[in-house]
């Protein structure tokens, strides 16, 4: 390899080129209309535009991809994370061209990219699985079989991709329904297919995997545990590693499962393999991540290996020559997204007026935009990442407190106020496997605690960081009298700017106060348009499929 595209965008395609400039490879960006100027499109050697703006026309665009690769005389694809990165029609079509995928074969996408397909090897292998419907047959009718047969609460699943999309939680027999048709809707969305299926949902489970290795030549290894427990919507916040509070034969069961699923696939490249770790100490297998995962710095930074570079040799037929490395320090990320946390984790897109990033012993930065950018809203709210690592996990949390005290943003919202408030409770910051509460929805569960944790933190420091809502926008009053005057009794704005997903109203139709009118998907999160009063939807202004603006006029009441 020579010359190398980064199929991808944001701190993810930052962090490529930055490996292709470590290892002498010249890097090739793709950046759509929004990203033209953006930092990973700065940083690149060569850059070329995908014409518009959304993510099936630009990153999701396989032809324009492989014609920009074919263009530029690039003979390798790294796809990073999210987009193509787990599509095997994809890994298929640049080896078909004569490139290099720096990634597992088309084949093994398929086999693990499925959660169906590798739920089969994980049960050949020994690895322990929950119980559910697999096996492509999964109705209503069957569903509410299955949770009167092994009980509440159950998860919906989509069959294909990850990163929370397409995941719902059952927690009565009558949501049945609703919550699969969501699941399946969000499912179609994301992945481009709606097949779903059902599980046994652990309850206070802890969610725990494994940063694998393999190569060609039939190697196997395992970096490291990370816990990613805490997270919102089933999509993960703040990722740590080693996974703290497992025992040597929990850590042992782990990796001894991981290597066998991946062997059985006949995997090539860099994997994640994850877990559920119950409360009385059981372990049960999730799925598998065809691809490097957002975490995948505090494992680089416990054991000393680049995982982007080594997927670069594993890529050009070498030997894995490592050892599963010793670890002797504990690392944690902390993911920065563009969201307002204490309002639905509603994505909050714009331009960042002022950044101060935090520096310092332990801390590691991985962020994909900069002073002056402009957060489009078109893709997903990760704007990056901090990283903090000490000599064990007291320390690391001391580090993270100081240098989340030292994070400042204007113009845009974070959810930094929550890492703040997360790291003064005891669930989180605990000394002991005994003292150490946190589950998978536990930030859901006491957001509420949390947002008042936020405020006395604010209270007591006064910091920068955690500004008022208003200030925090930093935006420009909008006259009232610019706006227009509408002919009905009352308007339904769009809370945020995205994609209009679904109509659940027709104009004629009587609503009340409270009832779904539309949904909405922006920066990757679903959001249900609610109206504010009773009456009947006399106008309707936008269309299933159109981008609008925040506070657009979707439909109004009379």
């Amino acid at each position: 390899m020579k010359k190398i595209l980064i199929a991808n965008r944001g701190e993810i395609a930052l962090r490529i080129i930055r490996a292709c400039c470590d290892a002498g490879y010249v890097s090739v960006a793709i950046a759509s209309e929004a990203d033209a100027a953006g930092l990973h499109a700065r940083a690149a050697d060569e850059v070329h535009i995908l014409k518009g703006t959304s993510p099936l026309d630009t990153y999701l665009n396989q032809q324009a991809v492989l014609d920009i690769a074919m263009k530029s005389g690039a003979d390798a694809i790294h796809p990073g994370y999210g987009f193509l990165s787990e599509n095997e029609l994809f890994a298929a079509a640049v080896e078909a061209a004569g490139l290099i995928w720096i990634g597992p074969s088309a084949q093994a996408i398929s086999m693990l990219g499925d959660k169906v397909a590798a739920r089969r090897i994980a049960k050949k292998v020994g690895a322990p699985l929950l119980p559910s419907i697999d096996d492509g047959s999964l109705t209503v009718e069957n569903a509410r079989s299955f949770v009167v047969e092994h009980g509440l609460p159950a998860i919906i699943k989509a069959q294909n991709g990850g990163g929370g999309r397409g995941m719902r939680i059952v927690r009565d027999v009558l949501e049945v329904e609703t919550q699969l048709a969501a699941a399946q809707r969000e499912a179609t969305l994301a992945f481009g297919r709606p097949e779903c299926f059902i599980e046994r949902y652990a309850e206070h489970a802890r969610h725990v995997e494994t940063q694998c290795l393999a190569d060609s030549h039939g190697n196997v290894i395992v970096l490291s545990t990370r816990d990613c427990t805490l997270q919102r919507r089933q999509q993960k916040l703040v990722e740590e590693a080693p996974a703290p509070f497992l025992s040597e034969a929990q850590v042992s069961q782990l990796t001894v499962a991981s290597i066998g699923i991946l062997k059985e696939a006949g995997y090539c490249g860099a994997a994640t393999v994850e877990f559920l770790v119950t409360p009385d100490g059981n372990i049960y297998f999730l799925e598998v991540n065809t691809r490097v995962q957002v975490e995948h710095p505090v494992t680089e930074e416990i054991t000393g290996v680049d995982i982007i570079r080594q997927m670069f040799k594993i890529a050009e037929g070498e030997r894995l020559d490592l050892n599963p490395p010793a670890i002797c320090r504990h690392s944690i990320e902390f993911r920065i997204n563009a969201e307002d946390p204490w309002s639905g984790f509603c994505p909050v897109p714009g331009k960042i007026r002022a950044l101060h990033l935090p520096a310092g012993p332990g801390v590691r930065v991985d962020f994909g935009y900069a002073e002056n950018d402009t957060i489009p809203p078109y893709y997903d709210s990760l704007i990056g990442k901090l990283i903090i690592t000490g000599s064990d996990r007291s320390e690391a949390i001391a580090r993270a407190r100081r240098a989340l005290a030292e994070f400042h943003a204007e113009g845009i919202k974070t959810i930094v106020p929550l890492h703040r408030a997360i790291l003064e409770r005891g669930e989180f910051i605990a000394a002991t496997a005994e003292e150490f509460k946190v589950y998978t929805r536990w930030i859901d569960s006491e957001l509420a605690g949390l947002s008042e944790s936020a405020r006395q933190i604010q209270d007591a420091n006064d910091s920068p960081g955690l500004v008022s809502a208003e200030a925090a926008m930093n935006v420009d009053a909008i006259e009232e009298d610019a706006l227009e005057t509408p002919t009905y009794r009352a308007g339904i704005r769009a809370p945020l700017s995205g994609m209009i997903m679904d109509l659940c109203v027709s104009e004629g139709e009587w609503v009340k106060a409270g009832d779904v009118v539309a949904i909405m998907e922006s920066m990757k999160m679903e959001q249900s348009i609610l109206s504010d009063v009773s009456g009947v939807i006399s106008k309707i202004n936008v269309e299933k499929g159109a981008f609008i603006e925040m506070d657009a006029d979707i439909m109004g009441v009379d």
